[in-house]
């Protein structure tokens, strides 16, 4: 834990702000839920259930909160309304909880995997090379040694994009020709890293989805192919989603965790939006951990997801 895991004043006030849309959208519904009401009822419960799903929390994971809450009201046999904010913080932290999203030490890797190779997928245009470009930063800050893959070859956008990132962020980045093999460009990077000792890499990879069987396998062959030189590569699966889509990224979620073993999630766009709900949706429906979070445009605005700092944004009182 150490130094590190302390939230600091600045990282609570982005978060504030780049949630502030979904939190006043989500305030001003429960307060029209609970309008004249001073007990938690069957009625309050039911407006509740709206204000969840239209907040894109999901219908599965709302049924699953008003479920929890139902149970307390019971147990608790007199609930006042003014509790309900606290009792909905708690009760989706908990879920959170439940979902395997631990609190992710801010930007480490573990040790004993060297180099640590991050595999990056989700569709074009969610903020995927942005997402890399932040991460590698705040890699390269922590004093480790980053590498970049620009396995998205179809693209030309996205290798000149990741280059521009390596260049700001003074890390190197490895790619072939357009249209050139994406699982060479990965054995290249990863041959390139182990060979300079190198503590991360980090994998861009085609954004794809009309083909899901050419997805899967393309994915497939990336992974065996750096296997060849890491041989537990790659060490994580990161899923890019873009949270201001609201539905349409439980869609992309459902379609990339069929393709391939998606084994943590980052969470953007979430400034600008009311749809921050999703985080919670997509964290419960998938059982997947969401690792980040990012909430503007500055290289600094990716965050590591944690739990009570996010329901306490999302749902804090409003004098606080």
């Amino acid at each position: 834990m150490g130094f590190f895991s302390f939230f600091s004043k600045e990282k609570k006030e982005t978060l504030d702000k780049g949630l502030s849309k979904t939190k006043e959208s989500v305030f001003s519904k429960i307060a029209r839920a609970v309008a004249g009401k001073s007990k938690v009822d069957d009625e309050v419960l039911d407006n509740l259930e709206e204000v969840l799903i239209t907040s894109d929390v999901g219908v599965e994971t709302t049924l699953n909160i008003i479920k929890r809450i139902e149970e307390r009201v019971a147990r608790d046999k007199y609930v006042n309304t003014k509790e309900l904010n606290t009792i909905l913080r708690e009760e989706i932290a908990a879920l959170l909880t439940e979902n395997n999203t631990m609190d992710s030490e801010e930007f480490s890797v573990p040790e004993g995997k060297k180099p640590y190779v991050i595999m990056v997928v989700g569709v074009n245009g969610v903020g995927k090379t942005t997402t890399i470009g932040k991460l590698a930063y705040q890699f390269k800050k922590k004093g480790l040694s980053v590498y970049l893959g620009a396995a998205d070859t179809f693209r030309a956008a996205a290798v000149e994009q990741l280059d521009i990132w390596g260049e700001r962020v003074g890390i190197p980045v490895i790619k072939q020709k357009m249209g050139s093999d994406p699982a060479s460009v990965a054995y290249d990077t990863l041959a390139s890293a182990t060979a300079n000792n190198a503590d991360v890499v980090i994998i861009d990879t085609a954004g794809r989805l009309h083909n899901k069987i050419g997805l899967m396998n393309e994915l497939t062959k990336i992974k065996n192919v750096m296997q060849k030189v890491v041989a537990d590569a790659p060490h994580e699966v990161l899923l890019v989603l873009d949270g201001s889509t609201g539905q349409n990224a439980f869609e992309q979620a459902k379609q990339f965790t069929k393709a391939t073993e998606v084994t943590a999630m980052a969470i953007t766009k979430l400034d600008g939006t009311a749809k921050g709900g999703v985080v919670i949706g997509i964290s419960d429906q998938f059982k997947i951990p969401v690792k980040y979070i990012g909430l503007g445009e500055g290289i600094e605005d990716l965050q590591a997801f944690r739990r009570k700092e996010f329901v306490d944004s999302l749902f804090g009182e409003e004098n606080k």
